[in-house]
């Protein structure tokens, strides 16, 4: 097999979880233009089958699956539709993430339910999704975080600025799901299961115009991220082509945390 050879996903059927968010969208496909069957799965299911459609318009393989990460029923029904259709699940990209919390302030309810969410829902669907693919030995498990897994918050990027500074949450489950990521390595490796993580960092969505000039000036590439960064990462994690790399976080940054 060619070096190029083993990036090709074709013949894998992956799971990505809020696959038609921001990340989301770039993840799925991502994973389609590599060949996988690549389902798309939130609470969100005609946003999600609107992607699907427009993926298999191009003559990629998609399809969309409703997915309540909070409901361990919703989970299973999803792993069923999955393992129903297509036999088998190769990856699952844990990328869905609920923001509750939107200030340092808000209410502690809104903490307890982001923690259902990004933290008990998380453990959740990569303990049954893990469980279909140790009966085959063979799997891949990418989970997303963010670089406000590794770094704290900079109040200057948002001073004077009409963006807020980003809520404990966020901190606390990113921080978490990079350390469950070597976890989940150690337990599934025996299996041939492999766990990695990726941390992206300062994603540009039409912030306002000091954050990106002063977020750009801290990295060494003098830019935000874009939606298409994160694709080669993912299909190089999710691929036979990363074979001998697990329980990794990758950061994702542009050099800023190497600072």
């Amino acid at each position: 097999m060619g070096v190029l050879e083993k990036f090709s996903l074709k013949g894998k059927i992956a799971i990505v979880t809020g696959g038609a968010g921001l990340y989301g969208r770039c993840i799925v496909e991502g994973l389609a233009e590599a060949g996988g069957c690549v389902y798309i799965a939130s609470r969100n299911v005609e946003k999600c089958k609107k992607l699907a459609d427009e993926l298999k318009s191009k003559g990629y393989s998609a399809s969309s699956a409703e997915l309540d990460q909070t409901d361990t029923e919703s989970i299973i029904r999803l792993k069923d539709k999955v393992i129903t259709e297509q036999g088998k699940i190769d990856i699952l990209v844990n990328n869905a993430v609920l923001r509750p919390m939107k200030s340092p302030d808000s209410p502690i309810e809104d903490f307890d339910l982001s923690m259902k969410v990004n933290a008990t829902g998380i453990v959740n669907i990569t303990r049954i999704i893990a469980e279909e693919m140790k009966k085959r030995k063979a799997g891949v498990i990418i989970n997303i975080s963010s670089i406000y897994g590794v770094l704290g918050a900079d109040p200057y990027l948002y001073e004077g600025t009409d963006m807020g500074l980003p809520a404990p949450d966020y901190f606390f489950h990113r921080a978490g799901i990079i350390n469950l990521t070597r976890y989940y390595a150690s337990l599934l490796g025996p299996y041939n299961i492999r766990v990695n993580c990726i941390s992206p960092g300062g994603l540009f969505n039409n912030q306002h115009p000091e954050f990106v000039k002063r977020y750009s000036k801290k990295t060494f590439l003098g830019r935000m991220a874009n939606s298409e960064d994160i694709k080669g990462i993912v299909v190089f994690l999710a691929s036979d082509a990363s074979s001998y790399i697990t329980g990794e976080n990758i950061m994702m940054d542009g050099g800023l945390s190497a600072k």
